[in-house]
């Protein structure tokens, strides 16, 4: 009964997607269709098959003695905070960030990670049928996170529409990046949270495609390039004579990216803190009014019918639910870190829905960072558009999160 009401949420989640699109008539189904039945597929391959499940988990083994790598370089700095039972959170999960992103950055800056993007994202527009760009985009961000690809993305934005970049930003709302995914895997199920990663790219096109299709042209379908705006570009130094673009030193490259690494972390616990600390004060005003009332409480009212729609039992649909409206009011972390102790205690279905759902940046702050990153890059009107649009932006993160948690789910029990 539990895998049937699995299918009818998976079903149900799509439907909202067409529901809530801007222009129906302008759905291209056969490749919604096609991305759906390809993204079952990988689901199914990389938790039901010795062969899905060796690399899931011989990538989650990587990442972990990525992880004790960077341990070494925070037990010279910190001895007393490492050589323990139990470690600080902050220490555990952040501190190895120094490492990690820096390692990413470097990857980047010797060809390695942009060449792998490139080949990727072509692959996954051929097989997809969405426009190359956006196939790029979501390969990229899967890798560098959402702000950190519309960045490195920001010539590309310039030179498309409104519409495409209103895509780009919801799209934005469900990445994760490549630097941060050992931190999740120090406190969740590490198949579960590799095998979210690539379905999430696959959903991300899927909901932007119902949500808010947009015809490119062959024209219009091409990735924008530094030699294609060279002359733009030598009005403000970027490139040298011959039109190329300027590579910064790399130990000066390397120490930005050590120091971005640093800020990144305090952004992070800073926001933990600030947001655990928040539902708290909320929690005891709302016990004032009643000692049952809390956040939690109210949160897994709202998100119940969706966390029933996994193919949970009663109990664990409602602490579901409100692991979701957690996670969306405040970020990922904060529920990671409530589970992270029980996690392998509860059962496979649930932990899988669990851990896939939460393996996103879909939350409140998400747009606000998303707003800024635009507000930097593209011109009024386009910016003016994606600000309009932020309800469709948190539908796409929301939706993207619960079709990966119910198509991993139909094949883990």
């Amino acid at each position: 009964m539990y895998l049937a009401i699995n299918v009818l949420g998976l079903v149900v989640f799509l439907a909202i997607g067409v529901v809530f699109s801007k222009a129906r008539n302008e759905i291209n189904w056969r490749g919604v269709g096609t991305m759906v039945i390809f993204n079952l597929v990988m689901a199914w391959f990389l938790t039901s098959f010795s062969g899905g499940r060796a690399i899931v988990q011989g990538a989650a083994a990587g990442f972990n003695e990525l992880m004790k790598i960077a341990y070494i370089g925070i037990e010279f700095a910190l001895p007393s905070m490492v050589q323990v039972k139990q470690m600080d959170w902050f220490v555990q999960v952040l501190l190895p960030i120094l490492m990690v992103v820096p390692l990413f950055d470097i990857l980047t800056y010797i060809g390695v990670l942009p060449w792998i993007i490139k080949w990727i994202g072509r692959g996954l527009s051929f097989i997809t049928g969405q426009p190359k760009f956006e196939s790029f985009f979501a390969i990229e961000m899967m890798f560098l996170g959402n702000t950190e690809a519309l960045a490195v993305s920001s010539l590309q934005l310039k030179q498309i529409n409104a519409k495409r970049n209103l895509t780009l930003a919801m799209m934005s709302m469900s990445c994760v990046t490549a630097s941060i995914i050992g931190a999740y895997t120090q406190m969740m199920p590490g198949e579960y949270i590799l095998t979210a990663v690539p379905v999430n790219v696959i959903n991300a096109l899927i909901v932007v495609a119902m949500l808010n299709p947009v015809t490119v042209s062959a024209d219009e379908d091409t990735i924008a390039t530094m030699k294609s705006s060279a002359m733009a570009e030598k009005e403000i130094g970027d490139v040298d004579e011959n039109g190329n673009a300027k590579k910064e030193p790399f130990f000066s490259f390397l120490g930005d990216s050590i120091l971005g690494a640093g800020r990144l972390i305090l952004i992070i616990a800073a926001n933990v803190i600030a947001f655990v600390a928040l539902a708290a004060l909320i929690d005891k005003l709302l016990g004032l009014i009643n000692p049952w009332l809390s956040l939690e409480h109210l949160l897994g009212i709202v998100m119940y019918p969706f966390a029933w729609l996994m193919g949970l039992p009663h109990g664990e649909a409602f602490q579901f639910a409100q692991y979701m409206g957690t996670k969306l009011v405040t970020n990922e972390f904060v529920v990671m870190g409530r589970v992270t102790s029980t996690i392998n205690d509860f059962a496979p279905h649930y932990k899988a829905v669990l851990t896939v759902f939460v393996t996103s940046f879909a939350n409140f702050s998400t747009v606000g960072m998303i707003i800024g990153c635009f507000k930097g890059i593209v011109d009024r009107e386009k910016n003016d558009l994606i600000s309009k649009n932020v309800g469709y932006m948190l539908l796409s993160g929301i939706l993207v999160s619960l079709l990966s948690a119910a198509m991993v789910g139909l094949f883990v029990w």
